[in-house]
């Protein structure tokens, strides 16, 4: 593949700016509503488990523009334009946004599977009568700042009613480009610590196969939607090079 020269792409690239405002306001957007209006925006954007009440098909694609705090939004939109400046430079703009919303769908659909899995093993035990409870009154308990003492119960409740959100499936689908693309490309860890693009990539994507296997409690992290934007990045990558 190409060997990566800063000096050959821009400072900023058309789609990649557009994707950042977009973020950046619905950030803002979903800040001011809550405050002035107690409205929340997550609540309707953010990606439900599919056999929650709150799931909606669009979220597939919205989750990726919610994020839950500042330090969430800004280490992905730093990716974002770290990565896809150069991504879409080297490709198109239209290439680069049918990658990014294939990487994010694909996170989406992996994380489903994953809660699927989840859902299926926690309510092996239990009776009808408690699913039911936690389907139609376990979202307005969490809402008051609580949860179910039983812990198969608890985590139940949070797949069925804690949304999952971020463009961090999108981003590491953009990173796993970034190190198919240029290889050899020196990333700096903490800005200080050289690596290869494709020893960071593969090791990054181990970690996060690692965490997302011992995550048993939960961390608020998916770990696996994180692999899922990688998997189906690699997995059009290949399909476009085969063309």
């Amino acid at each position: 593949m190409d060997q990566y020269s800063p000096s050959r792409f821009g400072l900023l690239s058309p789609v990649v700016k557009n994707l950042l405002i977009i973020n950046v306001l619905l950030f803002i957007g979903t800040l001011a509503l809550g405050s002035a209006f107690n409205y929340d925006l997550v609540r309707y954007l953010g990606l439900y488990y599919f056999q929650s009440e709150y799931f909606y098909p669009f979220q597939l694609l919205t989750y990726m523009f919610m994020h839950a705090n500042f330090g969430h939004i800004f280490f992905n939109m730093f990716a974002l334009w770290m990565f896809g400046n150069v991504l879409e430079s080297y490709w198109s703009g239209k290439k680069f946004l049918l990658y990014y919303f294939v990487c994010g769908i694909g996170a989406a659909v992996i994380q489903m599977v994953i809660s699927h899995i989840e859902v299926l093993r926690l309510t092996a035990g239990l009776s009808p009568d408690i699913i039911n409870e936690i389907t139609t009154n376990g979202g307005n308990v969490l809402k008051q700042g609580m949860n179910y003492s039983d812990s198969a119960i608890s985590s139940l409740n949070l797949l069925f009613h804690i949304p999952t959100i971020g463009a961090s499936g999108a981003v590491f689908g953009l990173l796993l480009a970034f190190g198919m693309l240029f290889p050899n490309a020196l990333l700096y860890i903490y800005f200080a610590i050289p690596i290869k693009a494709k020893y960071f990539v593969i090791f990054y994507g181990f970690i996060e196969l690692y965490l997302g296997i011992i995550n048993q409690e939960g961390d608020n992290v998916a770990h696996f939607a994180h692999l899922g934007g990688m998997l189906f990045g690699f997995i059009l990558i290949m399909l476009w090079k085969k063309r």
